[in-house]
């Protein structure tokens, strides 16, 4: 997790430095509906690589957004899911589903 003085002033600036990227948005918005091990998301998220992926799930947990929990089991079976800090997301990334939404729904009148 950054330190304070790791984090930009301005509230805004926070979140997008914590979210920001747009495959960190997509994987919040696959984890809002249930946990997902990593072959999922991977095959879940068109045109994401493998080292991409694995550098933004490792930033989120970093971060405190997301949890990863290895089970004891041959072979491992790791889940990603959102932490208490990454629910509270929910309510961004919904307003970011509805304002697309609304968005396109210009172009069809």
């Amino acid at each position: 997790m950054k330190t304070k003085a790791e984090l930009p002033d301005c509230p805004v600036a926070t979140t997008v430095s914590l979210i920001g990227s747009k495959w960190k948005l997509l994987i919040l918005r696959n984890l809002l509906v249930r946990p997902w091990r990593f072959n999922e998301l991977r095959k879940s998220l068109d045109g994401i690589s493998q080292k991409v992926l694995t550098d933004s799930l490792r930033s989120m947990e970093e971060d405190g957004i997301i949890t990863r929990t290895v089970y004891p089991e041959v072979p491992p079976r790791v889940e990603y899911a959102l932490s208490d800090l990454g629910e509270s997301m929910r309510p961004i990334i919904k307003s970011m589903e509805t304002f697309g939404i609304d968005y396109k729904e210009q172009f069809e009148k």
